[in-house]
């Protein structure tokens, strides 16, 4: 329990964060440190996952160590070859988002329903899922059967089929990759692809999954430029006009904004503060970093500063904070504050 009147800017900006871990243990000091000081989530991969009982008790170590709870608690689950499972199985558990559409709304039901419930019984309640991208590039390396389809109505009802389910479950579903990364042809973890489409095609083809889906409780933001929004070379996830002045004014979003992966190649070309900041003044109001090494924490000191010297408005980190708490406070039923 904590006092949500009493809560420090410090722990407003900790709160930002959903952090990685090396290994299959809490070894390491950071985590520690960072959940006692207010840690918003944490985020797992598959080198943190060995077996069933390691993982319920690493879980169950790190929701010791949090000092406000609860914890976003989170994985990139989605089914094929983005599932963290699979060292308990020695592969794929589940079939890709692709392949589930193939065979029909209700594998994609139940499908959905079976890995929400492994999730719960970790003691997870949150996954990177659906991909709401629509897979219109036969030679994008990232997405292809990831997506639903090259339809984006397809993409759409299976895409809600799977958040009404995650949801039914106790899973907090993310959407991604907005506004959209299936016309891309380079991989965003090494470098920042570009789709250059009209805002008339992205509206009717890549963005139309997401306006289906305005009511999902959260959104993931791609590092992928699109220049029908900015003339500037940057990626959606530190855009104004993207998240700000589209996501947020124009398509009403009312949900939670989460970037992807701040270690991505795709926003190798900021500094980790530069992009926290710039991704801030845009709107976004979480950030994963899938490690929680040395520089990753000196951000929160270093975000901090930023605010005291107001070079970040603090109404910034307000509106972020009490958008992180409502989502906890309405979605995660399983533990109280």
């Amino acid at each position: 329990m904590y006092d949500k009147s009493m809560i420090s800017m410090r722990e407003k900006i900790a709160q930002m964060f959903i952090m990685g871990l090396e290994g299959e243990n809490l070894s390491g000091k950071n985590l520690v440190a960072m959940l006692e000081q207010g840690l918003g989530g944490v985020i797992f991969f598959k080198e943190n996952i060995k077996t069933e009982t390691q993982f319920k008790n690493l879980i169950r170590e790190i929701n010791s160590h949090a000092s406000i709870k609860p914890l976003f608690l989170s994985i990139d689950q989605e089914g094929g070859r983005v599932e963290r499972t699979q060292n308990l199985y020695g592969g794929s558990k589940y079939k890709s988002a692709g392949d589930s559409a193939f065979l029909g709304a209700e594998f994609i039901k139940e499908q959905t329903a079976a890995i929400a419930e492994e999730l719960r019984k970790f003691g997870l309640n949150m996954n990177f899922a659906p991909v709401l991208d629509v897979n219109t590039n036969p030679e994008n390396p990232i997405i292809a059967e990831r997506s639903f389809s090259d339809n984006p109505e397809i993409v759409a009802s299976c895409a809600r089929i799977s958040a009404n389910t995650y949801l039914e479950h106790g899973i907090i579903p993310v959407g991604k990759h907005f506004p959209g990364h299936g016309d891309t042809s380079v991989d965003s973890h090494i470098s920042m692809p570009v789709v250059d489409l009209s805002l008339e095609e992205l509206e009717n083809v890549h963005i139309y999954p997401f306006k289906k889906l305005i009511d999902i409780p959260a959104i993931m933001v791609a590092h992928v430029y699109y220049p029908c929004f900015d003339t500037e070379k940057i990626p959606a996830s530190v855009s104004v006009n993207i998240v700000k002045k589209y996501l947020r004014n124009t398509l009403h979003y009312q949900g939670l904004i989460i970037s992807d992966d701040m270690k991505m190649g795709g926003i190798q070309n900021y500094s980790a503060l530069e992009a926290c900041k710039a991704a801030i003044k845009a709107g976004v109001n979480m950030f994963i970093f899938r490690s929680s090494d040395d520089d990753t924490v000196s951000l929160i000191d270093l975000l901090e500063k930023e605010v005291n010297s107001g070079n970040i408005d603090a109404a910034y980190i307000d509106y972020s904070y009490k958008k992180i708490i409502e989502t906890k406070e309405r979605y995660i039923k399983s533990q109280n504050f």
